[in-house]
């Protein structure tokens, strides 16, 4: 069995232990199983005991979490998924999301390829729903792309190029959040942020994705076992046309481009029901939550607690 030690770097070990202890003095193992699991949820989504693991909220062993949740009259078990008691109806809805998946991450990750060869973007993730395979429509696809510096605006303007060509095909290509490579660090700190963060699935920019994971280590504070470092192709080369479009635009005219588009979308997107509250438009980052799913995911999981009588 693989336990907590050989999956987090030892430089982290005692901070995030003492971490841990600072916010959570009076966490136990069971109590963490039961948030973990209250947190999947709220999206219908049971969990297999090796995700349960990762994505606990409490350092523990792969054994020692095994043990305890056998022993727990809270949680059942359908065909190898773990869900709290009363919650079976929601193994039959994941397995049908799979399905309903497979095709669609597949798509996703062939534009995912694409977009990492467009000009400016250094990184390519998918997120959301699909990046757990978790999806109950096919054709939107949702990323996270890392921009080279100061071209923010322009590297949205191709990966949205692209979605007009998808359109063609009844699908949709969703940048929701692209950032500069210079700001790396994500500043908003919750469980929210780093659930998001731990379940991106790398399409392209391996360099770019590690170098954005340690960046973000603090998640470790809320997801002890999650790993910060995730293999992939090194050996990636930039596409001929992304550096002959890159090379033309790198100078001024790529500046006052950039800056023509980002003050244009900023004051139409600042007309928009929703604007400025989990969103964030700037020279550095393109964030379009308008739906405040950070918002409406904390409280129905502050409710799942609640009932489950879980305070700590």
């Amino acid at each position: 069995m693989t336990n907590v030690g050989s999956e987090i770097s030892p430089k982290y070990v005692v901070r995030i232990a003492l971490a841990q202890y600072i916010s959570h003095p009076h966490m136990t193992l069971d109590n963490a199983i039961l948030k973990t699991l209250a947190y999947s949820d709220i999206f219908d989504h049971p969990l297999t005991l090796e995700e349960l693991h990762r994505f606990l909220t409490s350092p523990a062993g792969m054994q020692e979490m095994t043990a305890c949740v056998q022993k727990m009259d809270l949680i059942c078990m359908k065909d190898g998924y773990y869900f709290l008691t009363g919650r079976h109806g929601i193994v039959e809805i994941r397995k049908h999301r799979e399905l309903v998946s497979t095709w669609a991450y597949e798509r996703a990750h062939r534009y995912g390829r694409i977009l990492g060869r467009l000009p400016f973007i250094r990184m390519v993730t998918l997120t959301g729903s699909l990046a757990m395979r978790n999806c109950d429509q096919t054709g939107d696809y949702d990323y996270m792309l890392v921009a080279s510096r100061g071209r923010v605006w322009m590297a949205r303007i191709f990966a949205l190029l692209l979605n007009k060509f998808s359109n063609l095909f009844g699908e949709t290509i969703c940048p929701n959040l692209i950032i500069s490579e210079t700001i790396l660090e994500w500043k908003e700190r919750n469980l929210y942020s780093a659930r998001e963060i731990a379940q991106m699935k790398l399409i392209s920019g391996v360099d770019v994705f590690n170098s954005f994971r340690v960046a973000n280590d603090w998640i470790q504070g809320y997801l002890p076992n999650w790993d910060v470092t995730q293999k992939g192709n090194r050996n990636e080369k930039p596409f001929p046309l992304q550096r002959i479009v890159e090379a033309l635009l790198n100078g001024k005219l790529g500046d006052k481009l950039e800056a023509w588009e980002m003050d244009r979308k900023i004051r139409k997107f600042s007309k928009q029901e929703g604007f400025g509250i989990e969103t964030n438009f700037n020279a550095d980052v393109c964030q379009g939550n308008f739906d405040h799913h950070n918002m409406w995911t904390m409280q129905r999981y502050q409710e799942r607690l609640v009932k489950l009588n879980v305070t700590k």
